[in-house]
C-alpha cells in the first residue's frame, strides 16, 4: 500500500464510515424528515483531518484547495459557513475515531506512556481576553518549557514513546495537571484496565504521596523526577532523553500541524480543531503502522 495523503484519506474515510454505520449514534444529530446531506459525515471528518495534514488554518482557502485538487475524492463541497458546522456538529465522531484508530494499531500495546500538556495559546491582547467567548474557560497560563506567559487552554496528552495519542483532554491554562490526568483516567477506565502494570513517565509537576498512591492503586506505576529536597528517584537516567521525546511530539503538533493557529473563537470551534489534529497524528500513526514505515510518527508523506 502507497503512503500519500489520497491513500489516508480513502482509508480514513472507510474506517470512519464503517464505524458510522456499525454505530449510527455517532452520526451528528439531523432532523428525521428533511434533505439527506450530499457530504456525508465521513467525508466530513476526512476533509478536516487533511485540511490539518496540510496544514490550513483558514476554512474558506483550505476549500478552494480542495475544489481544485481534490475533486476526484469530494464531487462536492459545501460553503465555509455549511462546513464549519458539519465540522463542529462532528466533534463526538473524530473523538470516538481518534479512540478507534489508537486501538487498531501495535503501539497501542507499549508499555510505556509519557504524559505531559502544552499550551494552546487562544488570543494574544487584552481586548481578545475581555471579550472572547473562550474567557472563562481560556486563561492566563505560563509554559516553563518555552518561558512565557499566555492566554489560552492547555492540551494535556498521554502518549507512547512512539507519539501515539492514548488520552487527551483540553482544560483551562492553570488546570493541575495531576487532577486532570486522574480525569483522563476516570473517563475511560477500560484503557487503564487494558493496560495493568503500566509505566507513565511525567515532569516535576505529576508529584504527590496521594496522588501516586492514587495511580498505584489504578494499576500503574508513576516515573518522574526528583524534586527540590527529595532523594533520587528510580529511572533518573532516562528522563532527560524521555524528555526530548515529550518535546518532539508536541512539536509535530504545533510545527507540522499548527495547534496554536487553530483558528478557534468558540469553546465548540476551538475544540474540534483541537480534536481534528489529534485525529490527523493518530491517522498518520495507523496508517505508518500498517503499511511498515519505519518512522510511525512521520507526517512528510501526507503534508503537501
Amino acid at each position: 500500500m502507497m503512503t500519500d495523503l489520497d491513500t489516508l484519506a480513502t482509508a480514513l474515510y472507510v474506517k470512519v464510515d464503517d464505524a458510522l454505520k456499525a454505530s449510527p449514534e455517532l452520526a451528528p444529530w439531523r432532523p428525521a424528515v428533511g434533505i439527506a446531506p450530499t457530504l456525508s459525515d465521513a467525508e466530513v471528518v476526512t476533509l478536516a483531518v487533511m485540511a490539518a495534514l496540510l496544514g490550513y488554518t483558514s476554512e474558506r482557502r483550505w476549500l478552494r484547495r480542495a475544489g481544485r485538487d481534490f475533486r476526484h475524492l469530494f464531487p462536492y463541497l459545501p460553503q465555509q459557513s455549511g462546513y464549519n458546522k458539519r465540522v463542529r456538529a462532528a466533534s463526538v465522531l473524530v473523538t470516538h475515531m481518534i479512540r478507534l484508530l489508537a486501538r487498531d494499531t501495535a503501539l497501542w500495546s507499549d508499555d510505556v506512556w509519557v504524559v505531559d500538556s502544552t499550551p494552546v495559546g487562544c488570543g494574544c491582547s487584552r481586548e481578545t481576553a475581555k471579550r472572547s467567548d473562550l474567557a472563562g474557560w481560556a486563561e492566563y497560563g505560563y509554559c516553563a518549557s518555552h518561558s512565557r506567559y499566555f492566554w489560552g487552554l492547555r492540551l494535556h496528552l498521554v502518549c507512547t514513546l512512539g507519539g501515539l495519542p492514548i488520552l487527551f483532554a483540553l482544560t483551562g491554562a492553570k488546570a493541575d495537571e495531576r487532577e486532570t490526568l486522574r480525569d483522563m483516567l476516570d473517563t475511560a477506565p477500560e484503557v487503564a484496565a487494558d493496560h495493568p502494570g503500566q509505566t507513565i513517565i511525567g515532569d516535576k509537576n505529576y508529584f504527590g504521596r496521594e496522588f501516586e498512591q492514587d495511580l498505584t492503586e489504578r494499576h500503574l506505576d508513576l516515573l518522574r523526577p526528583a524534586r527540590k529536597g527529595e532523594a533520587e528517584r528510580p529511572g533518573a537516567h532516562l528522563f532527560k532523553p524521555l524528555r526530548q521525546t515529550i518535546e518532539s511530539i508536541n512539536q509535530t503538533f504545533k510545527g507540522q500541524l499548527d495547534l496554536e493557529r487553530h483558528g478557534g473563537k468558540s469553546p465548540a470551534g476551538v475544540a474540534v480543531r483541537v480534536l481534528t489534529r489529534v485525529l490527523a497524528l493518530t491517522a498518520a500513526i495507523w496508517l505508518n503502522d500498517k503499511t511498515g514505515q519505519p518512522i510511525k510518527r512521520s507526517l512528510v508523506a501526507y503534508d503537501h
